[in-house]
């Protein structure tokens, strides 16, 4: 295998010429995200862990005098390397490897697109939990070496020690190794002489690898012998034993076992009865592994299948068509919000496990509220496992242990569920496809739409792509000769439900009558008479806090973040203003800080501000915020959603997350508080953000029925996003985006790359910055020059351009001042491996002067 290279150098291993015969030797890809370590390095299988050794697994190996985790991407009966220089494998973390095969491969095309380290997109697959933890142990010298040998005769005098060192020696060689904190705390005052022992070489430090997190175990109690002969023996227990006769009398008709916590809380017996049992051989205490379950103890009503509509029979025919076959194909399904979806979803899923196949279905985190996964629970039980980051470590843990037990077939989730070790994967279907969240922002900066089109092309499997307003990448790639995705269309709801009436409002206008209030008159009206009818409202602000900036009347003092170039937000609950890009909170201020005024005042509306502004204008109005700050606890997000289809509360206020995703049958007015925080950021795509938010919250009104009404308050009615997303009209909104698009050159008509400097000192950021630039453009300039000499032909559909350096949109966060490039392409560029050489020549720099360089392939966020 090109590039491999011995990890370790020990001249004593294996005295041999050449490999031994039956020898494996694995390929391992260590935990260290550095150029030079970003290839294979090969290590001898022990024949005790050959068993246990395959593509995927995780082991802990040698690497220097470290001990580190790897990934094996490749296993062969040779090696290109001096056997005698090789090490062996010194432990294997699972017992099922956590990654396959086609994973393994998968990340070696994440490593090439998206010009990271092949570690780092290993790593991106599995949960945190099975992400190295590294620990320190202290060992005798002898027995570390796996040899117990008397040292030469010259070392024997150094090597005789004092008292204390003999009872440090003694204490670790009977614990044969000991934590390194372990030992510091038995041994608090030996600090000193631990060091010296250590460089003495009468002790070494051993690393080991563990997984950041254990199985969870769980003690249970059952009868050790016949239940039957349980009756019989609690009539010998003495009179006063009357709780160990009650446990024994429960075990004779109730023979299964039971866990000890629930035992005893349900016989309201103390662990020691059970124990007393258990030592005259009655009862067996035994530890047993289970799984933490997110959803134990809910019960999910088993659900049928729905007829379907013919528009949704035509969706489904299709689908089914390529599954029967087995044939990968890409479709987007575009079906205006109410259109059934979902059901299209269930029973294509339903198919692909009669065929014995796997499906992933991932949602954006936002969206993946209660009401899905009841979905998607009430149609397949426990066959479905649910990853997303509201789960605790260990829940997410056992939830993806499951998929490699094959205990369940489907996996619901958010972006990095697309990652699930399915082996017989037959179906991805991505809702929202259009969303933003599907662009993991840190590197690996991978797009979990074209992860999963990678994977569904490795298994033939077929990837759905639903949306009620498409990106304009994936419309654009439905149509033109041998288009890469079908179009599948929904353009009625479900029983022919009209679409709700949507009002624009004019805030300019509301001015001009006098109107100062947030609320425009049209929106008043509409939520009184909501309270009236005791139907229920959203609202959306897609801004958290209470006002978005802090200013000094009198000298015009914005309070900005000092680590940051941004304002702070303020916070009215905690009496705090906070930046919402480093964490940085500050106390509310009394007196402007540059001239000492008190007219400090509060500008901007956010949710905070919102809600206390219904309390004044409705008396007695249940407003229910759903926020960061406000579901930032496990099971809040649930808990408030919960409250609001219960009818405790009237009016749903929120950001994004109220925007999609939700059915509740009582709402019938939507009201978007500022259509314009969207608008005007410095986004090719703020246009196209602003239609989708628009239209995925109109879409929450009127789905049952009664009928729905949606206010949109702008201070830029004319605005084309708007005007169509006041009508529903995705046809006119696309042709209208599509033109500009095409005219200033963006995608879908160019492919876009971002690459962020950043650095603690100007000087450095933007040396480095027009550096980058000048030798990607040479490299550029090199590469056409070759393709003209090659073929002559074909130029025209070839285009790169690089953009800048300059300023990024936040010239400064966390300290550290950052300048960008954008480089745009089309037709057949080798773009990645352009930057990644070009990247290449940056790595000293990096490591000494503590350079950052992000590359961002299709980037979602230019900020």
């Amino acid at each position: 295998m090109a590039g491999r290279e011995s990890a370790l150098y020990d001249e004593t291993l294996l005295p041999l010429d050449g490999p031994e015969p039956g020898r494996r030797y694995a390929q391992v890809i260590v935990d260290v995200p550095a150029k030079q370590t970003n290839r294979p390095f090969d290590y001898i299988v022990p024949p005790e862990l050959e068993a246990w050794v395959g593509v995927g697994s995780r082991v802990g190996v040698p690497f220097g005098p470290r001990t580190l985790q790897g990934f094996v991407v490749g296993l062969s009966e040779s090696t290109g390397m001096d056997p005698r220089k090789l090490k062996p494998i010194e432990q294997v973390l699972d017992l099922v490897p956590p990654l396959n095969p086609e994973l393994v491969d998968l990340a070696r095309w994440m490593s090439r697109t998206y010009v990271c380290h092949e570690i780092t997109a290993l790593q991106a697959m599995i949960p945190g939990a099975l992400k190295a933890k590294y620990e320190k142990y202290v060992a005798v010298a002898e027995e570390a070496d796996g040899h117990s040998a008397p040292p030469p005769e010259g070392q024997a005098l150094l090597l005789a020690g004092s008292p204390e060192e003999d009872e440090i020696t003694a204490f670790v060689r009977q614990k044969g190794t000991v934590p390194m904190d372990a030992m510091l705390r038995r041994f608090p005052a030996a600090g000193p002489l631990l060091k010296r022992m250590l460089e003495r070489g009468v002790l070494v430090e051993v690393q080991t690898v563990k997984d950041r997190l254990n199985a969870k175990k769980v003690l249970y109690v059952e009868p050790a012998a016949d239940p039957r002969t349980l009756t019989e023996e609690s009539g010998k227990l003495a009179a006063g034993a009357k709780r160990q006769k009650e446990l024994l009398l429960h075990f004779a008709a109730h023979p299964s076992p039971v866990p000890l916590a629930e035992l005893t809380d349900k016989l309201n017996v103390g662990a020691g009865t059970v124990k007393a049992l258990a030592d005259k051989g009655w009862l067996t205490i035994r530890e047993r592994e289970v799984f933490r379950d997110p959803y134990a103890g809910r019960s999910f009503a088993r659900t049928e299948p729905l007829p379907l509509t013919e528009q949704q029979r035509g969706a489904f025919a299709a689908i089914s068509d390529a599954l029967g076959a087995e044939r990968h194909d890409v479709f987007l399904l575009h079906g205006v919000t109410g259109s059934g979806k979902t059901e299209v979803y269930l029973q294509s899923i339903q198919q692909c496990l009669d065929q014995g196949r796997e499906a992933i279905v991932l949602v954006p985190e936002i969206s993946l509220t209660p009401q899905m996964v009841e979905r998607f629970k009430s149609r397949f039980g426990d066959a479905v496992a649910v990853m997303h980051s509201r789960l605790s470590q260990g829940e997410r843990y056992d939830e993806w242990r499951k998929i490699g037990l094959k205990r369940v077939s489907v996996v619901i989730g958010a972006r990095s569920a697309v990652f699930a070790p399915f082996t017989k994967l037959g179906l991805i279907i991505i809702d929202e496809e259009h969303e933003s969240s599907y662009k993991q922002e840190e590197s690996p900066k991978y797009h979990a739409r074209e992860v999963a089109v990678q994977r569904a092309a490795r298994h033939g499997a077929v990837v759905v792509l639903g949306s009620a307003t498409p990106s304009l990448e994936s419309f654009a790639r439905t149509s033109g000769r041998g288009a890469p995705y079908r179009l599948l269309t929904m353009a009625d709801r479900v029983e022919g439900r009209p679409l709700p009436a949507v009002r624009i409002v004019d805030l300019r206008e509301e001015l001009k009558a006098g109107n100062r209030s947030m609320f425009s008159r049209g929106l008043y009206k509409a939520i009184e008479e909501r309270l009236h009818k005791k139907e229920q409202t959203v609202l959306l602000l897609n801004r958290r806090g209470y006002s978005t900036f802090v200013m000094c009347r009198s000298c015009g003092y914005v309070v900005q973040c000092p680590h940051c170039d941004i304002s702070l937000t303020y916070h009215q609950v905690s009496r705090t203003m906070r930046c919402h890009y480093c964490g940085l909170t500050q106390p509310e201020p009394k007196t402007c800080p540059s001239c000492d005024s008190e007219h400090i005042r509060f500008f901007g509306t956010g949710t905070q501000r919102v809600e206390e502004e219904l309390g004044k204008l409705f008396p007695g109005i249940r407003v229910i915020r759903m926020d960061v700050d406000t579901t930032s606890e496990k099971g809040a997000h649930e808990r408030l959603l919960t409250k609001f289809r219960n009818k405790q509360g009237d009016v749903l206020l929120g950001t994004q997350m109220v925007a999609k995703g939700l059915d509740f049958p009582d709402v019938t007015l939507v009201g978007v508080i500022a259509a314009d925080t969207v608008l005007h950021l410095p986004d090719f795509r703020a246009a196209e953000k602003t239609f989708q938010l628009l239209t995925q919250v109109a879409g929450r009104a009127g789905r049952h029925r009664l009928p729905g009404e949606v206010f949109i308050q702008t201070y830029t009615p004319d605005h084309y996003s708007i005007e169509h997303a006041s009508r529903h009209d995705y046809g006119a909104f696309i042709a209208t985006e599509l033109d500009s698009r095409r005219q200033r050159g963006y995608p879908p008509y160019c492919e876009l790359v971002l690459v962020t400097f950043s650095h603690e000192q100007v000087a450095m950021v933007v040396r480095a910055a027009e550096s980058f630039a000048t030798r990607l453009k040479e490299k550029w300039q090199r590469m056409r020059t070759e393709f003209d000499s090659v073929s002559g032909a074909g130029a025209e559909d070839r285009y790169f351009e690089v953009y800048g350096p300059v300023a990024s949109p936040i010239p400064r966060i966390k300290d550290r001042y950052r300048f960008q490039c954008m480089v745009k392409y089309r037709g057949d560029v080798d773009v990645s491996g352009m930057l990644t050489e070009t990247a290449a020549a940056f790595d000293e720099t990096v490591r000494q002067e503590k350079l950052h360089i992000s590359i961002d392939v299709n980037p979602q966020v230019l900020m």
